[in-house]
């Protein structure tokens, strides 16, 4: 995941670790988020997800190796403030504080101008939904408007890298849906890591990802990379006819392989400029139908989750 030289990444980690006494939370992670990307950063519980967040915005000095913001090193108050924004998983916020003064709060701290933060804060409540809440105290909210409130939070000013730490949890479904119609609408404008254990979500939104286990880099690339979407199509046939020889016939350079039990035709190829996954699908689906199937279902690739599944488990994590 390497950016040209041309295209400073927002964010670059090196060969980081960080240990907590005998164990290792980061393992000479290395990763690199290009600018204006959507990023996911997934893994299993205890892969080092939260310890890695810390770490990229400053709350947490790493053991050895480099962290590189926007080409610039480590996190420096004096560089990076109002650059670079984070909601934590667990956010904690000024209880006793109405929302309006929460954000304006947060935003002078961000640096956002005294005589803008009145439209700041006004521009945050309406992307949020919680212009009619601005007024009220922040305990007498619902969890799910508070994480709103977090989420808005992120956004108070122009961050360039924003660093969200699952950012629908507790939203309820359209709540959830608009959040991540949001996120994706933000794609080109800034990046943004999102780390959430929702792979549904992280394959909607995110362009490219990093998935991590024991603190290492397992996998990364984007995410037609990952799930395949450029090397493998599937295909769900209705009852009648299985024309398997037909459609081989069709393909004969590609690698076709049945699940009789849910009659799943699952077609491998290699991408070429001249031949895309569409080029595939066509001839396949012609075959097909000219031989009486009838088709079900069309996929590219496999999903994420499947992707994630079918990783080896990790071995135990190294002790110091």
């Amino acid at each position: 995941m390497n950016a040209s030289a041309g295209n400073i990444a927002a964010l670059r980690l090196d060969g980081v670790r960080k240990s907590y006494g005998s164990l290792r939370a980061l393992d000479g992670l290395s990763l690199e988020v290009p600018r204006g990307s959507i990023f996911g950063l997934v893994g299993p519980n205890g892969a080092g997800k939260t310890t890695a967040f810390a770490v990229m915005c400053g709350l947490l000095k790493p053991d050895s190796g480099a962290v590189s913001l926007f080409g610039g090193g480590p996190f420096s108050a004096r560089y990076h403030r109002g650059r670079i924004t984070a909601l934590p998983q667990d956010a904690s916020l000024g209880r006793d504080l109405t929302v309006a003064e929460l954000l304006t709060y947060l935003g002078r701290l961000q640096g956002i101008p005294r005589g803008q933060i009145r439209g700041e804060v006004a521009r945050i409540l309406k992307l949020v939904d919680l212009t009619d809440r601005a007024q009220s105290r922040a305990r007498t909210l619902s969890h799910g408007m508070l994480r709103r409130v977090g989420i808005g939070q992120a956004f108070l000013g122009n961050p360039e890298l924003v660093l969200l730490d699952e950012p629908t949890n507790g939203l309820d479904p359209r709540q959830a849906h608009e959040i991540r119609q949001f996120i994706a609408a933000q794609r080109g404008t800034r990046a943004i890591i999102v780390s959430s254990h929702n792979l549904h979500e992280i394959e909607t939104i995110c362009d490219r990802l990093a998935l991590i286990d024991h603190g290492r880099l397992v996998m990364g690339g984007t995410v037609s990379e990952i799930t395949g979407q450029n090397e493998e199509i599937c295909i769900v046939l209705g009852d009648g006819p299985l024309p398997v020889e037909a459609l081989r016939a069709a393909l004969s350079g590609d690698v076709i392989e049945l699940d009789e039990v849910t009659r799943a035709m699952k077609i491998r190829f290699v991408a070429k400029p001249d031949r895309h996954a569409e080029d595939v699908i066509g001839a396949a689906l012609r075959a097909l139908l000219a031989n009486g199937a009838r088709i079900s279902e069309v996929s590219r690739g496999q999903s994420l989750e499947r992707a994630f599944l079918d990783l080896p488990t990790g071995s135990a994590p190294p002790k110091l």
